[in-house]
């Protein structure tokens, strides 16, 4: 394996922001249904003054009721993480909004094409990776045998394990990765994230307990302004988490500031999501 091709920081894009509003005011029709998803999720079409995307709409009506998280509040938390990776400008979230669809209210997303030839995990053998990549841990393959389960060394992913910490998710799996032809990277499926208690499960512990990026502290210290009571993202979070988790994310940010390094795994809840994949 050859070590990834390192890829300079991405800002949003004014591409981002019309895609936004397309979804927001286009006419929603259901193409069909994405039958491996956990939650009612729907293939769509929206089109609006001679434009078309694809996109995901995942109504509430068809969410499944979660013990440790509010009914009836995914869509809104899979919102808010967009809006997170909005004001952090590496623009790692596929743009989202929170809209009414032909099931009623839901999310809806921009369907990301994805470059399948783009290598991020792998299972390898020996004990230590090779260079350009980050060893996860170790995994059973069959028969006795185990190999060590790696990430890539990529500066993509290694914002996205930034992001993931900021919002605590709880479900960074592999197949929430989308690498796209153009060199972007993209994190879906945030409907379990900004819970109050430490609940974050990700295959990106490869950096964990090293010092942040210079990029990164920057970023987090955006993110701590906006935070404020009276930042704007503060405000834009209000409307789709509860008062205490906007308070807790609050906290992980100036969290993360003081101890200058990405976070490692508590102990207290199972690390790696599973499947993993």
């Amino acid at each position: 394996m050859s070590a990834p091709e390192r890829i300079p920081p991405r800002g949003v894009t004014t591409t981002d922001q019309a895609s936004a509003e397309l979804l927001a005011h286009g006419e929603l029709t259901v193409r069909g249904r994405i039958r491996d998803a956990s939650n009612a999720a729907l293939y769509c079409t929206v089109a609006r003054d001679g434009r078309e995307a694809a996109c995901v709409y995942k109504p509430v009506a068809g969410e499944r009721p979660l013990w440790d998280f509010p009914d009836g509040n995914l869509a809104r938390r899979e919102v808010a993480a967009y809006e997170v990776s909005e004001a952090t400008g590496w623009g790692l979230v596929p743009p989202t909004v929170l809209r009414e669809g032909p099931y009623g209210e839901g999310m809806c997303q921009l369907w990301i094409e994805t470059a399948p030839e783009s290598e991020l995990l792998a299972l390898v053998d020996g004990e230590e990776p090779e260079p350009g990549w980050k060893a996860i841990g170790f995994a059973e393959v069959g028969e006795g045998r185990t190999a060590l389960l790696v990430h890539a060394d990529d500066e993509r992913l290694r914002r996205l394990a930034v992001l993931d910490a900021v919002i605590n998710n709880a479900d960074r799996k592999g197949g929430h990765l989308l690498p796209t032809a153009d060199g972007r990277l993209y994190g879906i499926d945030h409907g379990v994230t900004f819970n109050t208690e430490n609940k974050l499960r990700t295959l990106l512990w490869g950096w964990a307990g090293e010092p942040l990026t210079g990029e990164a502290v920057e970023v987090l210290q955006g993110l701590k302004g906006a935070l404020e009571p009276s930042g704007a993202l503060a405000g834009t979070l209000a409307a789709l988490v509860t008062p205490a988790e906007v308070d807790a994310t609050r906290a992980r940010v100036d969290a993360l500031l003081e101890s200058g390094k990405h976070p490692e795994p508590s102990g207290e809840w199972p690390a790696i999501p599973w499947p993993p994949v």
